[in-house]
């Protein structure tokens, strides 16, 4: 109930307007006791929601397990998994449920609570002092004596006083009613309204996905009734069979061993044999004998690897052994060794030495054709090899960051199958997807693509930034250069799903479309890049001034004279060598022309530089390396290029100090090519030569954008280069203060959390809003991040 309070009426302080104040405050009380409750419950249906996914998520796992162990029938085995992928993407679509509740149910009404009904109790607690003041200054005014006039004009100073603070404090008050009650009823229809889009969206999603799993399901249940007919019709054919069989006299069947020489599967004859084992103790082992290939072997075991008694029958005899105590034995003598055996009857041990001498006589005879066919095969065998040395040519939340990223040339559309108006992304890939290709995309797995919502979840400002650097029709020049020419068809909104999943795989698993560079096009991409360090274009983010330029770096034997020849020889291919700094900011071409670098503070010492970046030719050209000089060129299309062909995104430049891409987009002074790697499992803190990380560059060069972000994607701000040095203390060093605050204030709250146990929330609100401050000024307004800079320079 929306209860207003007259601006007017407060003025006059009447009974009418306390009753009204004591509706409002009981309503607020009872308001803020029915969110407290409704919060609690929603933390209690996140929980519980929580666990119920990680019990589904084991029943899933136990439906996959089952069909692995089903591979042997391909109907079960194809079945339960695509069940169980079905089942996946509904646990999928559950978390996402459950983290729209969290942020629309509980975040929403809990900041409700804490910063708009915490504003009206400290409003009520001024108010209700100022009527105690009110009521005291109009008794002591009543109480003056009419022959007192000093008394009586203190008394009269101070009722005028305490009714104007009175009338001040009142109509704040009344304000704060007022706007709280206005407040409330937006809050929580929002909180509601997208609490229930979540769930909205959660039963499209559901009906979706077991719409397409319909046909699939109806197919199964007629193949289900089809098979209880067959299974009642083999049971009665078993049956029939082992009656049959049970009639049968086996009292002779030892006579059914026979030799057969073309048998399918290679083997001639089969079956057990005692074994004299070649020890000391003449001990005998029953085996399994087999004759394949023109050779005896023998198993203990099914799975066990044959142990071969002779190599080639054609050199060897048998013969009875009549001079031994066991009975039915006969031996196998080659030139190197003989074997003796013992068959269970005399007629399956002649059936086992007649089958040895034909089998002698088999290999005898085909000894000549075997010929032949191995000169054949050799022949054949050449010809591929010499057609084989050719190559063969092999076929910000919501609707602010919808209308920036849809903004992007071809990004209106779903990037696989043309769907307009998309509503989800690929973060790492930086493309726009509509729901069906967002729900195939989830189930290649986050090391392929990253799925968010551009209308539900909330996007920070560099992430933003990198979707409007690339966009569909970026990734769709690199990941279907070759999909004409491979006359492959893209899909159409309305296809099938599987049609869909199929082109997906083959589009970013398989990378089938994707045209691969010559050497030549890859080395003049590289050194192409590799040069555009110097002339980086406007629109990059602004950094600070960097240091002055350092002494080119010279390979072992090479003289200042031959470097500075090399640099001048460069452009006839015989020797490349670009000579930079290291690229801590960026200038406009108009700064470039105008303005000199802005000087380091005298009073205090510059930042140490990282080594100098130069660039020889390479050994060898590789993506990796196109990736590492994208990065410092801040060129997101060739970075995604390169790992479109298969660059490793934590590749290491062995001949340049083992520095990563990763390090190389410090250098190149861009926030957006770091969060550009990091999305793709760049790791944020592997080490270059000297011990450093990308924490460490960052801090050098006085990047405080990079450092905010590297330390919120887990850097650790605790590791020591050759030097022994911290980030922190580079940054204590530079007098950088804005990085040491960073840097501190991550280490503290790490520690807080550390004391208070792994639950607790301390800090947590002043790190994030520090850190929030931080990314959208890095993002939006460089510029205030060099302020300490500005004013070091400005000193006497």
């Amino acid at each position: 109930m929306k209860i207003t309070v007259d601006f007017e009426e407060c003025l006059k302080d009447s009974p009418r307007f306390r009753a009204t104040i004591e509706e409002v405050e009981g309503d607020v009380c009872e308001l803020e006791s029915k969110l407290d409750k409704l919060v609690k419950l929603c933390i209690g249906m996140i929980d519980a929601g929580k666990a119920y996914n990680a019990a589904n998520k084991q029943f899933v796992n136990g439906i996959r397990e089952l069909a692995q162990q089903s591979t042997k029938d391909e109907v079960i085995e194809s079945s339960l998994t695509k069940f169980a992928e079905s089942l996946q993407e509904m646990i999928n679509y559950h978390t996402i449920l459950f983290d729209q509740a969290q942020r629309s149910i509980k975040s929403q009404l809990q900041t409700f609570v804490k910063d708009d009904i915490r504003k009206f109790k400290e409003a009520k607690k001024q108010f209700d002092k100022v009527s105690e003041e009110k009521e005291t200054a109009l008794i002591k005014n009543a109480q003056a004596p009419r022959n007192k006039q000093h008394e009586v004009e203190e008394a009269t100073m101070i009722l005028t006083a305490t009714r104007k603070c009175f009338r001040h404090i009142v109509l704040d008050y009344v304000l704060q009613i007022n706007v709280l009650q206005s407040k409330r009823r937006s809050e929580i229809l929002k909180s509601m309204l997208s609490f229930m889009y979540a769930h909205l969206t959660f039963f499209h999603q559901g009906y979706d996905l077991f719409s397409e799993l319909q046909p699939l399901m109806k197919q199964l249940g007629g193949q289900l009734d089809l098979l209880v007919v067959d299974a009642a019709k083999e049971k009665r054919d078993m049956e029939q069979k082992h009656s049959t069989i049970q009639q049968k006299d086996f009292s002779h069947d030892d006579t059914k061993l026979e030799y057969n020489v073309d048998a399918d599967n290679g083997i001639a004859m089969e079956g057990y044999l005692f074994k004299r084992a070649s020890n000391a103790f003449k001990t005998w082992n029953r085996r399994w004998f087999s004759i394949q290939n023109n050779q005896l072997v023998y198993q203990k075991k099914f799975k066990d690897n044959p142990t071969v008694v002779v190599e080639d029958l054609r050199l060897c005899t048998v013969k009875h052994c009549e001079d031994i105590e066991r009975r039915f034995c006969f031996e196998v003598v080659s030139p190197t060794k003989s074997c003796m055996m013992q068959a269970d009857s005399e007629k399956l041990r002649q059936a086992w030495i007649k089958a040895v001498q034909n089998s002698i006589a088999t290999a005898f005879r085909d000894k000549g054709e075997e010929g032949e066919k191995l000169d054949r095969k050799s022949s054949t065998s050449t010809g591929s090899l010499d057609s084989g040395g050719e190559p063969k040519e092999r076929p910000l939340k919501g609707e602010s960051a919808l209308q920036k990223v849809l903004a992007i040339p071809g990004n209106t559309c779903c990037c696989d199958c043309g769907q307009p108006d998309p509503r989800w992304a690929s973060i790492n890939l930086g493309i726009t997807l509509c729901i069906q290709c967002s729900g195939i995309h989830r189930s290649l797995g986050v090391h392929f693509s990253k799925v968010r919502s551009l209308t539900l979840d909330t996007w920070e400002p560099e992430l933003l930034k990198l979707m409007c650097e690339l966009g569909n029709g970026v990734v769709n020049q690199i990941y279907e250069a070759r999909r004409e020419e491979l006359g492959a068809r893209k899909p159409q909104p309305g296809d099938p799903r599987s049609e869909v999943e199929a082109y997906i795989k083959a589009k970013y698993v398989d990378r089938r479309f994707v045209r691969r560079p010559s050497d030549e096009e890859l080395r003049n991409k590289v050194v192409s890049l590799s040069k555009q360090e110097k002339r980086l274009s406007s629109s990059s983010e602004h950094l600070p001034p960097r240091p002055p330029p350092p002494t080119p770096k010279l390979r072992p034997g090479q003289s200042v004279k031959s470097a500075d020849s090399g640099i001048q020889n460069s452009a006839d291919g015989s020797r490349e060598m670009l000579a930079t700094t290291p690229s801590n900011h960026s200038l406009t071409e108009a700064d470039a022309a105008e303005s000199p670098p802005m000087p380091m503070p005298a009073t205090l010492p510059p930042p140490s530089p990282c080594k100098e970046m130069v660039f020889y030719e390479p050994k060898e050209y590789s993506s990796g390396l196109q990736l590492y000089w994208a990065a410092c060129a801040r060129s997101l299309p060739d970075m995604a290029e390169a790992l479109a062909h298969g660059a490793e995104v934590n590749w290491v430049n062995t001949e340049e100090d083992k520095r990563t891409p990763l390090i190389m987009a410090v250098q190149g002074g861009s926030l957006v090519t770091c969060e550009f790697l990091l999305q793709n499992a760049a790791n944020v803190n592997q080490q270059d030569a000297q011990g450093r990380g990308p924490l460490h560059h960052a801090t050098m060069l006085g990047h405080t954008g990079q450092v905010c972000l590297f330390l919120k994607r887990g850097a650790n701000q605790n590791a020591t280069d050759i030097d022994e040095k911290t980030p922190l203390t580079i940054a204590v060093d530079a007098a950088n203060a804005d990085i040491v605050t960073l840097l501190r204030l991550a280490k503290m709250n790490e520690e807080m959390r550390e004391a208070e146990g792994p639950y607790s929330q301390s800090g947590d609100e002043t790190y994030q809003d520090i850190f929030q401050d931080f990314t959208h000024m890095a993002s939006n307004d460089p510029d205030k991040l060099n302020r300490y800079q500005q004013y070091d320079t400005q000193k006497p």
